[in-house]
């Protein structure tokens, strides 16, 4: 009789003894001995529990073989099937429906995926995906174990082999392979890609004709060797007859976005791929549609539904800024339209470039690009996140906006505006990273710095805002002022001076970056950056922090100092808040008797408003004329450079700018 198959039971002792004798069928691991995929009908790859029945070719090359390898199993685990033969492991059904898939020579069970089969395809036989990473640093182990999250989309099993400690040879029997691999040093190999690199580079041509695989490689265009290590493992697999799905994709740091894409690819040609290892590529692009969803919506039986985000049309009266660059003019133009509500403002400004006027100028975008912000109404917002009917409220059935660029920067055509100016002063700031000598932990993928969880999340919120251009545009200095740095700038240079991994040095010129005329001191309220959404708050607490720091510093003198800051907290405890009581107390002594009843001169001479000096030039400054001079800026007393320092002081006052 026949051999039919080959199966394993319970009990393996793993001696090698089998693989010895006959490797194209058997392969030994640490745990257990397994009949390999691409020798048997069902393309499993396990002790072929389901008593698979082999493949013709491999029957009528090893069928003498076979035999050999079950007498010399010393455990008498191995049990060969013979046609007709009535088995005692398991079912007595089991030999008769073997009888039947006894197949003719070249005939092979391939799964039909034509037409609406494609739900058989990603289903049935096996579906195993073996993703290999080679990783230094983390990037590449991350980077595989999302993609093993994502293939069950795809219909396939994912799992996750360290290329450390592979067995190269196993790599034979699978018929989905990808690689995700890191550049180290000079173009060298990850440390735990080392070793399977010189398995593989031993490994003889063909000895991976049935596997299918793509590379994602990873590194630095900094090097001059880039993406080296993905690129050797990609040349070799198909030197060793693998047969490459998806072209290789090489990213630099950023690689967030070009794995992803790659990932897509991928796993959709992985896909195609059936249980006996035959690629459909025809089937691919249905794959992508399936995954993606298709016409199908989210609305079934299992309890969730799909929210309805649409809105009644309103009547939108909607004006927005004109600028003529021949003439050098501004205005405004109006149009009167109905929109639905829930479009977004970028939609809206679309819908009247496309309907109304097309020389309408904007910066269009994605509904979350930074650079597309925007003034409705004076509310900066980024106009692809905000709806239209949430902007502001309808009167009179009318919906009114008013719609301007931003405010501190130059208007290039219409609401376009020029971030150019920003931009430069972020690079005067020098934004890169002088890290200094810290506590370390040693890892698998290396040397990693630690820090603790509250100083990452606290520097990490502070520049967690939507748009530098937005944040920069709600400071009210930015328009006046043309050398200051502004907040987005500055939140930046205060996140990093406050970072543990600065070095002394970096944190020095940081300061005095923040402590120059153009630094912090220069901004005037943070009540307009604080008013702004949900980071606002942390960034006016943290540029708050960053002014404080700096009147530290330099021990509260100058015109921003504590003189500044206390008189005007006494003042307002004096509850006579007002310009007379600002105007007596810089005329002089005459002045000074004036507010002796209101109760300010008495507070001044407690030592509120000292400069930070000895209490006895506090009150000589009182006696001597003028008096005021020392007590407040020198600025109530001659001309006025800087508008924005004026609007901080009465800011500080009463609030009323």
């Amino acid at each position: 009789m026949a051999i039919v198959s080959v199966y394993i039971e319970e009990g393996c002792i793993t001696c090698d003894a089998c693989e010895e004798t006959l490797p194209e069928v058997f392969h030994v691991t640490d745990d257990t001995c397994y009949i390999k995929a691409d020798v048997r009908l069902d393309g499993g790859y396990d002790r072929n529990e389901g008593k698979s029945a082999l493949k013709a070719e491999t029957l009528s090359q090893f069928e003498d073989d076979l035999l050999d390898a079950a007498d010399g199993c010393p455990v008498d685990v191995i049990i060969v099937v013979e046609g007709g033969e009535v088995e005692s492991a398991e079912s007595a059904e089991a030999p008769e429906v073997i009888q039947e898939v006894v197949p003719e020579p070249a005939v092979e069970q391939e799964i039909e995926v034509a037409g609406d089969d494609l739900e058989e395809l990603l289903n049935a036989g096996d579906r195993g995906l073996a993703i290999l990473y080679g990783s230094q640093s983390g990037n590449s182990e991350a980077l595989a174990a999302k993609f093993s999250k994502q293939a069950s989309d795809y219909g396939l099993v994912g799992t996750v082999y360290d290329m450390d400690g592979f067995d190269f040879t196993s790599l034979s029997s699978m018929k989905r392979v990808l690689i995700v691999c890191s550049t180290w040093g000079e173009g060298e190999m990850p440390d735990n890609a080392e070793d399977l690199w010189l398995v593989a580079k031993q490994a003889s041509p063909g000895s991976l004709s049935g596997v299918h695989y793509s590379v994602l490689a990873l590194g630095d265009t900094s090097y001059e060797l880039f993406c080296e290590s993905g690129k050797d493992w990609d040349e070799q697999l198909e030197k060793l007859g693998a047969t490459r799905l998806v072209d290789r994709v090489d990213c630099d740091v950023d690689y967030d976005s070009m794995a992803a894409e790659w990932a897509l690819d991928a796993l959709a040609a992985m896909a195609a791929v059936d249980g006996t290892g035959v690629y459909h590529e025809d089937m691919v692009e249905s794959i992508k549609e399936f995954v993606a969803g298709g016409d199908e919506g989210a609305d079934g039986e299992d309890g969730f539904t799909v929210p309805d985000i649409s809105a009644e049309s309103i009547q939108a009266e909607i004006s927005i800024f004109r600028y003529d660059p021949e003439a050098v003019t501004t205005g405004s133009d109006t149009w009167v339209c109905v929109m639905p509500g829930h479009l977004s403002l970028l939609e809206a400004l679309r819908t009247i470039k496309n309907t109304h006027d097309g020389s309408l100028s904007f910066r269009d975008g994605d509904s979350d690009d930074s650079t597309t912000a925007i003034c409705v109404n004076g509310r900066l917002v980024l106009p692809g996140l905000v709806r239209l009917d949430s902007v502001a409220p309808t009167r009179d059935g009318t919906l009114r906006l008013r719609v301007d660029p931003l405010p501190g920067f130059e208007v290039i055509r219409d609401l376009v505006v020029d971030h150019w100016s920003m931009e430069r002063r972020r690079e005067s700031t020098q934004p890169w990273m002088i890290a200094a000598t810290r506590e370390g932990a040693a890892t698998m993928q290396g040397n990693i710095g630690l820090m603790e969880p509250n100083v990452a999340t606290a520097l990490h919120s502070i520049t967690d805002f939507a748009s530098p251009a937005l944040l920069q545009a709600s400071s009210d200095a930015v328009p006046h002022a043309n050398g200051y740095l502004g907040p987005a700038v500055l939140a930046s240079v205060w996140a990093r001076r406050n970072d543990p991994r600065s070095s002394a040095s970096s944190v020095n010129g940081l300061d005095e970056i923040l402590g120059s005329s153009n630094g912090i001191k220069a901004e005037t309220d943070l009540a307009s950056i604080r008013r702004q959404n949900g980071s606002g708050l942390v960034v006016s607490e943290a540029l708050l922090d960053a002014k404080t720091h700096v009147l530290e510093q330099d021990a509260f003198t100058g015109r921003h100092g504590k003189h500044v800051w206390w008189y005007a907290w006494t003042l307002k405890s004096s509850g006579k808040v007002n310009d007379t009581v600002l105007y007596r107390q810089v005329l002089g002594p005459i002045g000074l008797l004036g507010n002796l009843t209101s109760g300010v001169t008495a507070r001044m001479m407690s030592g509120f408003t000292r400069t930070g000096g000895d209490m006895i030039a506090d009150m000589l400054a009182l006696i001597a004329p003028p008096a005021g001079v020392g007590k407040m800026p020198r600025q109530f007393n001659s001309s006025v450079d800087n508008h924005h320092e004026v609007v901080a002081i009465f800011n500080e006052l009463d609030g009323r700018f």
